[in-house]
């Protein structure tokens, strides 16, 4: 998951991108509010999904940022400022910020505040284009493939019409991989969103699940292992990115 990070301050910024970094995130550090708006400038790359905002910039005010990424995209904001007043956190929800953490946070807390953020806009966004054209999306594409269907309401799995006996985790890792059939998830990604962990002693935990997932919905090929970097759902005919 890409994310850009607006922080004027270089050691907090740098310790931050560390622990993201080790979270499976992809970090874009801008250091003003100029370059923020400049690094949202579609470059070929993924989108941002989501962006951690700094109040006290050095060019111009956080609010304003916000306000003006408002305008041009779509990517959730999280502010992320000492700012602690009630004033300030009403006027930054109301100018559409998605959430407000306060400075010093828990690590966790804010991991899970982004993970929740990009949950929320995951849903809200329309079928992606190479769905549409097929008339599928990733679901309608996997169904047609295997006879895979996942049912998000009751968290259940069937394979041509017969149940699969999944555990949570189970669950949760084969819903993520099938949220974007062709893309390959990096292993710490799928630690830090299934496990809400750290790469450091799940590593093994990740790999029985896949081991087990293999054996349990009996499609081989479906789980592909991309060597050195982590996971993907090979739908034929479905395209392929990293």
């Amino acid at each position: 998951m890409r994310l850009l990070l607006v922080e004027d301050d270089e050691h907090v910024a740098a310790a931050l991108m560390a622990v993201l970094g080790k979270h499976g995130f992809e970090v874009r550090h801008a250091r003003s509010g100029n370059e923020a708006l400049d690094a949202l400038v579609p470059d070929g790359r993924p989108q941002f999904r989501v962006v951690l905002l700094d109040l006290g910039l050095p060019d111009r005010d956080g609010f304003d940022v916000c306000d003006q990424i408002r305008r041009r995209v779509g990517i959730p904001v999280i502010m992320v400022t000492a700012r602690a007043e009630v004033r300030d956190r009403i006027h930054g929800l109301n100018i559409g910020a998605d959430d407000y953490i306060v400075k010093p946070y828990d690590m966790g807390e804010l991991l899970a505040r982004i993970h929740a953020v990009a949950r929320r806009d995951a849903a809200a966004r329309p079928v992606p284009a190479t769905a549409q054209a097929t008339g599928e999306d990733p679901q309608g594409l996997l169904g047609r493939a295997f006879g895979l269907v996942l049912d998000q309401a009751s968290r259940r799995a069937t394979v041509h019409g017969e149940d699969v006996a999944l555990t949570r985790k189970e669950y949760e890792l084969l819903a993520l991989l099938a949220q974007s059939p062709g893309v390959v998830f990096r292993r710490e990604q799928i630690i830090s969103e299934v496990w809400r962990s750290s790469w450091d002693g799940t590593a093994r935990s990740l790999e029985v699940h896949v081991a087990s997932l293999r054996r349990k919905i009996g499609l081989p090929g479906l789980i592909e292992t991309v060597r050195g970097i982590g996971y993907k759902l090979a739908v034929p005919g479905h395209p392929t990115a990293d």
